[in-house]
């Protein structure tokens, strides 16, 4: 196989008179090639601020957060009840369980789903790209509790599945693909065409091209929107008690039915549903440093 003109030998009179290294160009359009020179136009990430003066302001933010909650909550005149939420704790952490539980499985089929969605909208065979531009339209367009009740009550019932968690699971995964097909989409038609060249011309079929190319770019843009769905279908599976599930916004109105309460169980409601999101949003964050490169 013949060599490209920049990749070809040095006689020895071309030695003597360029003997600076030739620079391979990388396929990853963000790749770094060389460190930047002082006073170069290459973009220079602002540098951290220590641990310890985050943590300070983190601190200060928090306390004057809870001095502020403090404040609105002091001119409600309401007789707070927490020995009812108390009781009910075991009920509270079995309901935040089935939540988490069903939240980790619609995560990972609504990746895979909206991974697959993402291909068939960009294939070259008509009716598949057809089939897929429809549901995630249909899906996107229509409300997340309609789609409950229909699924639910008509399609499980035809096809024979029973369980309410396994329908609440698939359900809750087919409406967030929709919104993550979208983008997944977006972030690989954001990649360059001439990174697709540069596949083609080292030898990659689609496949290679995919894995090695346009995915490790592709991550990286698509993440921050993938983890705002993914903190949304969280929080969109309270809606599943429609179909039957007790999950934890549904033990909490059970909890203050019978406790005859109205505020005790949506602050530990809200802090439970945090001990899920932060640790996901943190997650995301140390994957968009692990895949920023320096341009």
């Amino acid at each position: 196989m013949g060599l490209a003109p920049d990749l070809a030998p040095l006689s020895r009179e071309d030695k003597g008179k360029n003997s600076s290294p030739k620079v391979i160009p990388c396929l990853q359009e963000n790749c770094v090639t060389k460190a930047p020179t002082p006073g170069s136009s290459a973009a220079v990430t602002p540098e951290r601020p220590p641990a310890s003066l985050r943590l300070l302001w983190s601190l200060l933010l928090l306390g004057l957060l809870s001095l502020a909650l403090y404040a609105t909550f002091a001119t409600v005149h309401y007789t707070w009840n927490w020995r009812a939420a108390w009781d009910y704790r075991a009920q509270f952490f079995q309901g935040w369980l089935t939540t988490l539980g069903i939240s980790i499985g619609a995560m990972l089929l609504s990746v895979l789903l909206g991974f697959g969605l993402m291909l068939g909208r960009r294939a070259h065979l008509e009716p598949l790209r057809l089939f897929c531009t429809g549901v995630v339209e249909v899906v996107r367009g229509s409300p997340l509790l309609v789609q409950l009740l229909l699924g639910y009550y008509i399609v499980a019932t035809a096809v024979g599945i029973t369980s309410p968690l396994v329908v609440g699971t698939l359900l809750l995964g087919l409406f967030e693909a929709a919104y993550l097909a979208e983008i997944f989409r977006g972030a690989v038609e954001s990649i360059g065409r001439s990174q697709w060249e540069a596949a083609r011309a080292v030898g990659f079929d689609t496949a290679q091209t995919y894995r090695h190319v346009i995915i490790p770019q592709a991550v990286r843009r698509a993440l921050p929107g993938t983890t705002g769905e993914l903190v949304s279908l969280i929080k969109s599976s309270s809606l599943l008690s429609v179909i039957g599930i007790e999950e934890l916004v549904q033990k909490v109105r059970v909890m203050n039915s019978a406790s005859y309460t109205a505020l005790e169980g949506y602050l530990p409601l809200a802090a439970a549903y945090l001990a899920v999101t932060l640790p996901l949003s943190w997650a995301a964050r140390r994957l968009e440093r692990r895949f920023a490169y320096e341009t």
